[in-house]
């Protein structure tokens, strides 16, 4: 990258001189940035200070849109959406940004003429790792929709220190190194301290009764924290809004003790900052201890406290009263960690503003709907009750009232059922005893959504059966989808511009728009385009692989690729197992013909997760063996691509043939990784889970390669008894796989690496791999067969495009806010600097 050739009087050239020329403008805007913010000249600068003086230029243009919105709202008093989300997996803003604003193009030629590559600008911005997978990217989506749809709304969430760790591989294993992302600051936000909320903590509660025979609770913490919002505007897509992610940071009320400090107790002086700063510092610390579980409730809870102490704000300015709080406002709990919010909010309106219980109950159950990412009962949180109730002691005795009211109901209803009264309390009296925050959150709700059809299905089946016989017209799907924004126009700019050549560029806003490729998947001359682009972003993410993992692969292979969290009910270890089984079968017949593939994966474990990180070693000793076999190496590849994050997924969703989503029928909830695959025109290899089944019917079942057991099939071979063993004994390569596994042939001779895999499989196998493994097989069978006939590839690998608007986020979020959130759009018009001035003089 060259350094700008600009000489020191071109930086103060005044932005009249550059007329009505938008390249010349950002050019200049670019260069006041680099001088007057960051105090740089060409010979000193570095390409961050270039990257952040663009950053700042594109911010100055997003504050007018920012401004001019708020205005809006204010004058309006419109009804406003609040996503609540302990997760927000922005990924990167630059390049997001430059196309809502349409400045894509100006940027890349203000650049260009500056000796400056506008590519190299955007890696140089530090992805903030505010998420751990689909949830967090899923909320990004959706608030990037609000604002194209002109929905006014706020995402409400934490702004974590260091969000989900940056991940290494050292001999395989994964290793966590901090994330530091904030490293060299944030453009794109701003501190608001003005708007600081405080927050308690610990401590007891003290009642007393007045004359009227009304009971007072007082709330005596033990401490209390500041939390501290960070705003960034969110843009819309072509249009003036701009709304607000508002991220919470934790501090200290003082952060330092000069008490203590003259004492001589330095590090005294400053724990309260060091203590109270743990509550943003990061994303999900290891809960495997009671400490780790007690900051993550701790955490929890105080992005929703100030976030509802913000709306109670907010009210007050536009001075709206408490009790049209559920007028005002709508909220959406993000799964279950923001679901203590239902008792914060009851805190906030009866113990802090007076207003009877079944009035703050009913603006309470208005207010909030909440939205279910899970059917693994591990995964629906619950806290011990003692641990509850040392964090948050009036918490637990609001949630002791709201279950007593609400047990009597389901009593009155269900007559003599006590079972059915014990399965739906908000108290888990079973064991150890639990408060669930997902019971919590279904009757503190007026809406309870799945996120895909099956999801739902088996939410009102089993997960919250009872819930649904007691109020079936609570529950409604409203499955997932993702922003063509970042995950086309952004991710693949080849394919962009091909499919605006053929249809005009309207589909960007209305993704339904891309029905119209449809009757290109039979012209010749679009297919050939279509293919030429496929291989650039192959070419692409090959260039990335040799740099970062030091193999080379051969992108007229198949790229079949798997990238997700890591986790054993997403079975990337199925994967393992038929990779070894290819392997085999061509070491046992090097003359058999293959279609060449390259195995890519891609995900984090948790740190905590020691099974997920074995499926990693796994995988990467897999890759050690069969990358170095010369005679292998033109038909097999494996490889993993280590750090998967937002930046890494815009590089491989529009480089892979073949998308991995593999699940056993029931257990994902929806993913949306097999979305933003079939959108780039991959094929999907899949079970009957999650979104997988809109997916196939929307594509065409011909267009899809289909295996495994369905959710009904699943819950009858258990039922069954399932004997995984069994199926080892009757499918003579899935044993011989295991057995190359046991013998050390991927651990240079340890055969008791990868024991503990084998042994949970062999033994229990609760994601049914073997049962599946050989319809697993028999479909990369056909996928192989299917990838030797370019044109007919070609051809669904359009349609897979063409058939995936529905799978746009703005569908989704519309259907919020018809059915759930009853809101409607505000046009915001863009203020000038003059409309300022003229409003203030008036």
């Amino acid at each position: 990258m060259n350094k700008p050739d600009q000489s020191p009087q071109e930086f103060s050239r005044r932005e009249s001189d550059t007329a009505d020329d938008p390249v010349q403008r950002l050019r200049h805007a670019f260069l006041h940035h680099l001088f007057y913010t960051q105090g740089k000249f060409p010979a000193l600068a570095t390409k961050t200070d270039y990257y952040l003086a663009l950053a700042y230029a594109i911010r100055d243009r997003l504050l007018q849109r920012w401004i001019s919105t708020a205005n809006e709202y204010q004058k309006t008093g419109a009804r406003t959406v609040c996503y609540f989300s302990a997760e927000f997996l922005m990924g990167p803003h630059l390049g997001n940004n430059l196309i809502n604003l349409g400045l894509f193009e100006d940027a890349r030629k203000a650049m260009s003429e500056l000796g400056l590559n506008l590519d190299q600008l955007l890696y140089e911005e530090e992805e903030p790792g505010l998420g751990n997978g689909g949830l967090g990217r899923l909320a990004a989506c959706f608030i990037d929709s609000l604002a194209t749809l002109e929905i006014p709304s706020i995402g409400y969430g934490i702004r974590y220190e260091f969000g989900i760790f940056h991940q290494t591989l050292v001999e395989g294993w994964q290793v966590e190194k901090t994330d530091k992302w904030l490293r060299y600051g944030n453009p794109w936000e701003l501190c608001r301290p003005e708007w600081a909320a405080e927050v308690k903590l610990g401590g007891h509660t003290e009642s007393r009764w007045d004359e009227a025979g009304k009971l007072h609770v007082r709330w005596v913490p033990n401490r209390t924290v500041n939390g501290i919002p960070y705003d960034t505007p969110i843009l819309g897509y072509r249009n003036n809004t701009a709304n607000t992610l508002r991220l919470w940071k934790a501090e200290a009320p003082e952060s330092f003790d000069f008490d203590v400090f003259n004492r001589g107790d330095y590090q005294g002086a400053v724990n309260q900052k060091v203590i109270s700063e743990n509550l943003s510092k990061v994303l999900y610390p290891n809960d495997e201890h009671v400490e780790g579980k007690e900051l993550r409730l701790a955490q929890q809870y105080f992005f929703v406290s100030c976030s509802l102490q913000d709306m109670l704000r907010i009210l007050k300015s536009q001075k709206i009263g408490f009790e049209r709080f559920h007028e005002k406002f709508t909220a959406q709990l993000n799964d279950t960690h923001p679901a203590i919010a239902v008792a914060e909010l009851m805190r906030l309106l009866t113990d802090e503003n007076g207003l009877p219980w079944h009035q703050a109950w009913d603006i309470t159950r208005k207010t909030f709907g909440y939205t279910n990412h899970t059917l693994l009962p591990e995964a629906l949180e619950r806290w011990p009750l003692e641990l509850f109730k040392r964090v948050l002691p009036r918490h637990l005795e609001i949630i002791y009232e709201i279950n007593a009211r609400f047990l009597e109901e389901v009593r009155n209803r269900y007559f003599g059922d006590g079972e059915k009264a014990a399965r739906m309390s908000l108290i888990d009296e079973s064991g150890e005893r639990y408060v669930r925050m997902a019971h919590l959150a279904c009757v503190g709700s007026h809406a309870i959504n799945g996120v895909a059809a099956l999801h739902t299905e088996l939410l009102k089946a089993d997960v919250l059966h009872d819930f649904h016989e007691l109020w079936p017209e609570k529950f409604s799907n409203k499955t997932n989808g993702v922003t063509p924004r970042r995950w086309i126009v952004l991710a693949n700019p080849r394919l962009t511009r091909h499919i605006s050549g053929a249809i005009g560029d309207g589909w960007v806003k209305e993704l339904s728009e891309l029905k119209g490729l449809e009757k290109y998947a039979d012209d010749a001359g679009f297919r050939i385009g279509w293919r030429e682009i496929k291989r650039a972003n192959k070419r692409d993410l090959a260039d990335l692989i040799r740099k970062r993992c030091n193999v080379a692969v051969d992108p007229s292979s198949m790229f079949d690729v798997q990238v997700k969290r890591i986790h054993e009910y997403k079975r990337q270890h199925l994967s393992a197992l038929h990779i070894i089984a290819l392997y085999h079968r061509l070491k046992s017949n090097p003359n058999m013909e293959m279609t060449p593939r390259t195995f890519i994966f891609g995900g984090k474990a948790a740190p905590g997760y020691w099974m997920a990180k074995l499926m990693i070693r796994l995988i990467t000793a897999i890759g050690d063996v069969v990358n170095r076999d010369p005679a292998v190496r033109d038909k097999l590849r494996v490889v993993f691509l280590p750090n998967f994050s937002v930046t890494n997924g815009q590089r491989i969703y529009p480089a892979a043939d073949l998308s991995e989503q593999i699940s056993l029928a029931g257990k994902e909830a929806s993913g949306t990784g097999n979305m933003k695959f079939a959108m780039n025109g991959a094929l999907t290899i899949g079970t009957m889970d999650g979104a997988n089944i809109e997916i196939r019917e929307q594509v065409g079942a011909e267009n899809f390669f289909l295996f495994g057991m369905t959710a009904a099939e699943v819950a009858e071979l258990k039922a069954g008894g399932y004997r995984p063993a069994d199926w080892v004994e009757r499918n003579a390569e899935l044993k011989e796989v295991l057995s190359l596994i046991r013998q050390g042939y991927f651990s240079r001779g340890d055969s008791e690496l990868f024991m503990p895999l084998v042994n949970s499989l062999v033994n229990h196998d609760p994601y049914c791999l073997f049962a599946d493994f050989q319809s697993y097989s028999d479909a990369h069978v056909r996928a192989g067969d299917a990838y030797l006939d370019s044109e007919d590839w070609t051809r669904m690998s359009i349609l897979n495009s063409a058939r995936s608007g529905i799978f746009s986020s703005d569908r989704t979020i519309a259907q919020y806010c018809d059915e759930i959130w009853n809101v409607k759009p505000v046009v915001v018009p863009l203020l000038s600097q003059e409309d300022v001035r003229v409003e203030f003089m008036s």
